[in-house]
């Protein structure tokens, strides 16, 4: 499947999920999914933004395995906006969007996503009830319902 604005029929979905950021060269990430939250987050240790061809992108690291802070993927994204997010506890900060292609089981669709330094947060990536929204149905009761799609299963990277 192609990447889609949304699939016909929501699929279901469990509190968190391994996911997929092919643009991005991420193959497998822990996520959760967190309809509390409008925007999905990435984790991104340092960001460093540059013109190029007279667009503006950013350059981020990210550690793409939870608890292991020596594995690290360098990131490359044309920037969509900069936005003022609020986090669950509050706190204001002013983040670069990116939009990425995000592969969710066996669907793929293009997904806004801000990075943050979430260090201090369990999940390395939250997706948000945005790219959430017309495509999955989530089941807090449930986890990794998409294992059996597409998403690799190995615990590596």
């Amino acid at each position: 499947m192609g990447i889609s604005d949304k699939l016909t029929e929501p699929m279901h979905v469990g509190w968190r999920e391994w996911v997929a950021l092919p643009d991005l060269g991420v193959p497998r990430i822990k996520a959760k999914i967190d309809t509390g939250a409008r925007s999905s987050a990435l984790h991104a240790f340092y960001i460093e933004p540059y013109r190029h061809a007279g667009r503006d992108f950013v350059k981020f690291g990210l550690h793409p395995i939870q608890g292991d802070e020596h594995t690290a993927l360098t990131c490359r994204a044309p920037v969509l906006d900069r936005r003022m997010v609020s986090d669950s506890g509050g706190h204001r900060e002013l983040r670069y969007v990116i939009e990425t292609s995000l592969r969710l089981g066996a669907h793929d669709f293009l997904a806004q996503v801000t990075l943050t330094n979430r260090d201090s947060m369990l999940f390395r990536m939250l997706v948000g009830r945005t790219a959430l929204a017309r495509r999955f149905v989530v089941d807090p009761a449930r986890s990794f319902l998409m294992r059996d799609q597409a998403t690799p299963k190995t615990d590596s990277l």
